[in-house]
């Protein structure tokens, strides 16, 4: 068995992942529980925001304070990608059967993908970690995190009890909670719901588009990243429940211990044992741990 700091290092690793993909998969969940619309295209929101954050480094040059800039301005950017497509396609996905919106998604994540191409090229594009975190790190219990690891960590939990707070404290989370449970009495009382919906089109995207800036220091950015990430961000939301919030936290969670430690464990077998969990969950819940049955 590996020593207590060796599991400890490896937990962490696991957090780390598992606050990427809570940042992904907190976006598809939103999208899922409020329009009703499985967005297979989340993932390339993603991808794009880790190729806008290399192009605004490009753009602000290197120092301090440079690559927080350039991450905010990449999920802005995507966010506004987000309200276009949401405006101008995606508003004409409600209510259609999932098997029409997984293929217009799909064929969206084709159209993105080439024009990502056609932009950066296909060679492998890196972003220098911010030099406020970059090469520190905490030694703890005999485990080394760097401080950008220990960012992220810190920065999930953030997010999401920022938008719990959000969703159940404020007017606006109120009418989002509403749509998601009936739009059309919604509309009646006199809220613009296709305004609604495209704002929250646009909060999906730019946590899709900060996730993907935020990966950029730690992983090469290439085309295809966004079909790995969506395979991910799916198990995840499946596991906690398709439009459950703290679900998908949870969800995240589970997804990021069961695939580092089953590396550490059974290396050969690390990705079968998160899609066994999958399975597990799919027979006992088919709505997941969090979430709710569909009526």
């Amino acid at each position: 068995m590996p020593d207590f700091s060796f599991i400890f290092a490896q937990s962490i690793s696991g957090l780390t992942a598992a606050m990427f993909l809570f940042l992904i998969a907190a976006g598809l969940s939103l999208i899922f529980g409020v329009l009703r619309v499985l967005n297979f295209a989340h993932g390339t929101f993603y991808m794009l925001g880790a190729y806008a954050a290399f192009q605004f480094m490009q753009w602000l040059g290197p120092g301090r304070g440079r690559f927080w800039l350039a991450a905010l301005g990449a999920a802005a950017a995507i966010a506004l990608l987000g309200g276009l497509v949401e405006r101008f396609l995606f508003r004409h996905l409600y209510g259609a059967e999932e098997l029409y919106q997984l293929l217009f998604t799909y064929a969206l994540v084709l159209v993105l993908g080439d024009a990502a191409k056609m932009l950066w090229g296909t060679q492998q594009k890196s972003v220098s970690a911010p030099p406020e975190l970059g090469g520190k790190a905490l030694s703890l219990f005999g485990a080394t995190i760097p401080y950008y690891n220990l960012f992220i960590i810190l920065l999930g939990p953030v997010i999401a009890l920022g938008f719990w707070l959000t969703l159940q404290r404020t007017r606006a989370g109120r009418f989002i909670r509403a749509a998601a449970l009936d739009r059309e009495t919604l509309g009646a009382l006199g809220v613009n719901v296709d305004a609604l919906y495209t704002w929250v089109f646009v909060l999906a995207s730019f946590l899709g588009g900060l996730g993907g800036a935020l990966i950029s220091p730690m992983r090469a950015t290439t085309p295809g990243m966004d079909t790995e990430i969506i395979v991910e961000a799916f198990v995840v939301v499946v596991i906690g429940g398709l439009g459950s919030f703290w679900g998908t936290f949870f969800g995240a969670l589970i997804y990021g211990q069961v695939l580092s430690f089953g590396i550490l464990f059974f290396p050969r077998f690390s990705i079968f044992a998160v899609f066994a969990l999958m399975a597990a969950v799919l027979i006992l819940r088919p709505w997941g741990l969090l979430g709710r049955p569909l009526k």
